[in-house]
C-alpha cells in the first residue's frame, strides 16, 4: 500500500437521481458490498431508501453544490429521468474540477452527444439498452427453438445418420461434423462423417490424424441410401448439384444459392464459422465437449478466421473462449506446424521461380503436380512477399486446371474475381480473401492431353489463365515487373 493510503482500495459509488433505474442499480451495487451514496431531491423517496438501509441524502443534483457532495466518490452514476438535470449535474462536477468516472443516462442520440461533450465518460441510452437486451433474448430464444427442433429430429431417427462435409473438407467442415456426431451420440444416434475428394493439405491431414477423427470417403460402404437421416454441415450444395437423396439437417454460416428443402435448416451468415454454430448447440444442450471435439472446434474457428484476423465476430471469440479450457493445446500446436512434404517444397520452389508480378498482383505456375493443396500453400506463402496483396498459383492436376488464389486487399473480393474470370468454365469456391477454381483441361483448351503435348498444353493454359486473371483484376498481363 502506498504511504498515506488507508482503508479499502475498492471504488466508492454515488448514484445521482434515484428513480426506478437508479434504485435497481443501487440495490445491485449494495448487495455486492459496495460503498454506495444515493443523492435525490425528493425527501419522501430519500426517507424510503433509508428505511431500506440504503445510504441516501437529499440533494438537488442540478445544483452546483452537487460537486462538493460527491467529491469523495470514485464513480458517479447520473441516472435521473430528466436529461436536462443530468446535463447540469455533469457540467457542475466537471466545472468544479471533479475527475471522477461518470456514467450518465441519456434519452436520444442528440443528448448522448451533448453529455459526452460535457465530460461524461460513458453515456447510456436506456432505449438502446432495452433494444440490445431484447435482441440478445431473441437470439437466445431462437437458439432454444432450433435446439428443440434438432432434438426432435435426432430423437425420431431410427437408423444411422450420415454427416456430409464439403468436398475436400477444410477444418471448419470437419470440426462441425465432429461436433454434430457427438450431439447425435447423446441422443443415441450413430453417425458417420463422410466426405468427397481428398484431405490433401498437410495441416488438414495432421488435424484428422492427431485427433483420431474417423471419416468415410464417399465411395466407401455403406451406401448413402442406407442411412436414415442425411446432414450437411458447412457444405453449401451447388445450384447444379442433384445429390439424389433428401437432406434432413443443414447447418452452415454461408447462405446457399437456392433455398434448402430440409426439416431442419440453420444458416447464420452473421457468424464467421460453422464451428461457432455447433459450439452454441453444445452449450444449449449442456454438453461439455470432449477434448477431441473441443480441440477440433477451436481449430475450426481459428482456421476459418485466420486466427481471428479475418471477419471475426464477438460470437466467434466467445465460442473460442468457451472451448479453450477443454482443448488440447499441444495437439493444436502440432496441427498448426506439420512437416512439409517434398512435393509441396517442389511446388513452392517452382512457384517462386516462375512468379510474375503486375503492380501488387502476383501470378505463378507450378506446372504438372499431384497435390492440389500444395497450390493453396504456395498461394498463401507468396501473398506474404513484400508489396504483394493478391496471389494466384496455377497448376495441372490429373488433366484438370487448378488455380488457388489469395488476397489481403480489402478492395478485392477474390471469390468474385475468380467468378468473373472463369464463369461457366468450371467449379469455383471462395470468398473475399481466398478461393480456388477447377476446370477440365479439355474444356479449357479443346486439346486432349498426351505425353507429347504436355509442355505445349502447359504454356497455352498458363498464358490463358494469366490473361483472364489479370484482366479481371484490371491490369495488363504483359511483361513481368517482379519476376
Amino acid at each position: 500500500m502506498s504511504p498515506g493510503v488507508t482503508g479499502s482500495s475498492r471504488s466508492t459509488y454515488a448514484i445521482l437521481g434515484c428513480g426506478s433505474v437508479g434504485h435497481a442499480v443501487a440495490e445491485e451495487l449494495t448487495e455486492a458490498d459496495n460503498d454506495v451514496l444515493i443523492l435525490d431531491k425528493d425527501t419522501d423517496r430519500v426517507e424510503a431508501l433509508r428505511d431500506q438501509d440504503l445510504n441516501a441524502t437529499v440533494q438537488d443534483i442540478s445544483d452546483p453544490s452537487v460537486a462538493e457532495a460527491v467529491a469523495d466518490r470514485d464513480i458517479l452514476l447520473v441516472l435521473a429521468s430528466d436529461i436536462e438535470v443530468n446535463k447540469a449535474a455533469v457540467a457542475a462536477i466537471r466545472e468544479a474540477g471533479g475527475d471522477q468516472y461518470i456514467v450518465v443516462r441519456a434519452s436520444d442520440p442528440v443528448s448522448q452527444d451533448e453529455l459526452s461533450e460535457l465530460g461524461a465518460d460513458v453515456v447510456v441510452n436506456p432505449s438502446e439498452v432495452i433494444a440490445d437486451s431484447a435482441l440478445r433474448s431473441l437470439e437466445s430464444g431462437e437458439l432454444q427453438y432450433k435446439a428443440r427442433q434438432l432434438a426432435d429430429i435426432l430423437e425420431s431417427t431410427e437408423g444411422r445418420l450420415a454427416i456430409l462435409t464439403q468436398d475436400n473438407p477444410d477444418p471448419d467442415s470437419i470440426a462441425s461434423a465432429t461436433a454434430l456426431q457427438a450431439i447425435a451420440d447423446e441422443f443415441g444416434v450413430e453417425a458417420d462423417i463422410r466426405y468427397a475428394g481428398d484431405i490433401g493439405h498437410q495441416e488438414n491431414r495432421a488435424f484428422v490424424n492427431l485427433l483420431g477423427i474417423e471419416l468415410l470417403a464417399s465411395d466407401e460402404e455403406p451406401s448413402i441410401t442406407e442411412y436414415d437421416r442425411i446432414a450437411l454441415v458447412d457444405n453449401v450444395p451447388s445450384e447444379t448439384d442433384d445429390p439424389g437423396f433428401g437432406i434432413d439437417i443443414f447447418i452452415d454460416h454461408a447462405e446457399p444459392d437456392e433455398e434448402i428443402d430440409a426439416p431442419f435448416v440453420d444458416v447464420r451468415t452473421n457468424l464467421s464459422s460453422t464451428s461457432t454454430i455447433l459450439t452454441k448447440y453444445l452449450q444449449e444442450f449442456d454438453l461439455g465437449p470432449s477434448e477431441t471435439v473441443a480441440t477440433a472446434l477451436l481449430y475450426g474457428i481459428r482456421a476459418e478466421t485466420l486466427d481471428f484476423k479475418r471477419d471475426t465476430t464477438p460470437a466467434d471469440l466467445t465460442a473460442a473462449a468457451y472451448l479453450h479450457p477443454f482443448a488440447n493445446h499441444d495437439t493444436l500446436e502440432q496441427v498448426e506446424s506439420p512437416s512439409m512434404s517434398p512435393e509441396t517444397l517442389d511446388v513452392l520452389a517452382e512457384a517462386i521461380q516462375s512468379r510474375e508480378v503486375q503492380g501488387s498482383h502476383l501470378f505463378s505456375t507450378a506446372g504438372f503436380i499431384r497435390d492440389r493443396d500444395a497450390l493453396e500453400q504456395a498461394a498463401q506463402y507468396l501473398l506474404d512477399l513484400e508489396g504483394i496483396t493478391t496471389s494466384a498459383v496455377f497448376g495441372i492436376v490429373d488433366e484438370r486446371i487448378i488455380v488457388a488464389a489469395r488476397s489481403k486487399d480489402i478492395r478485392i473480393d477474390i471469390g468474385s474475381v475468380l467468378e468473373g474470370a472463369f464463369e461457366h468454365s468450371g467449379d469455383i469456391v471462395g470468398h473475399s480473401t481466398q478461393g480456388s477454381v477447377e476446370v477440365p483441361l479439355g474444356i479449357f483448351t479443346g486439346i486432349e492431353a498426351s505425353e507429347d503435348n504436355r509442355e505445349t498444353l502447359l504454356e497455352l493454359t498458363e498464358e490463358a489463365v494469366r490473361k483472364k486473371l489479370f484482366a479481371e483484376l484490371g491490369v495488363e498481363g504483359g511483361d513481368a515487373n517482379g519476376s
